[in-house]
């Protein structure tokens, strides 16, 4: 019971704080794309995962470190989503990995396209004192893209091993 909630659970708050740090904070912290690669060994070993299938999700995690941080290097992404985009790519391996980066692309350039035209507007007065509405308004400040990864990860998580193998009946009775 307690490896089905974790299952159930973990990832996804832990995509909902990244999503919420780098839309309030610009940055997110190390310590998620840490307690997001603890937390796939974790639930890996402790469900059974076969060793071949753990090599081959860190091969799709490290595959992913090297291009997000090629992009990081360019200037194109925040180190911390580079961080976060590889964890993900950790816990899809690479069955879900070509969804996740397909819905991650989509959401941030929809995202991109909101903030550069919310930019484009002057912010009101009275959320001008917000400091994190004002940074997320500025035009010199880049785009959270922690929330396009988050909402990525979401919607192909439900169709992973992870939550398939979740026991939902001894859930609701226990």
């Amino acid at each position: 019971m307690i490896l089905d909630l974790a299952r159930l659970l973990l990832f996804p708050a832990l995509m909902a704080f990244a999503a919420a740090s780098d839309l309030f904070t610009m940055t997110i912290s190390n310590r998620v794309s840490l307690a997001l690669v603890a937390g796939f060994f974790v639930l890996a070993f402790a469900g059974g995962m076969a060793p071949y299938d753990v090599l081959s999700h860190v091969g799709a995690g490290a595959l992913l470190l090297v291009v997000a941080f090629t992009c990081f290097a360019m200037g194109w992404m925040g180190g911390g989503d580079a961080k976060v985009a590889a964890s993900v790519a950790l816990w899809f391996g690479f069955s879900q990995l070509m969804d996740f980066l397909l819905y991650a692309s989509l959401f941030g350039g929809a995202l991109t396209l909101l903030l550069l035209q919310f930019r484009q507007w002057p912010l009101p007065y009275g959320l001008a004192g917000q400091a994190w509405l004002a940074r997320l308004h500025d035009k010199q400040t880049g785009i959270p893209y922690g929330i396009a990864l988050a909402l990525g990860a979401l919607l192909v998580y439900p169709e992973t091993e992870w939550v398939k193998a979740i026991d939902l009946a001894h859930l609701a009775l226990g």
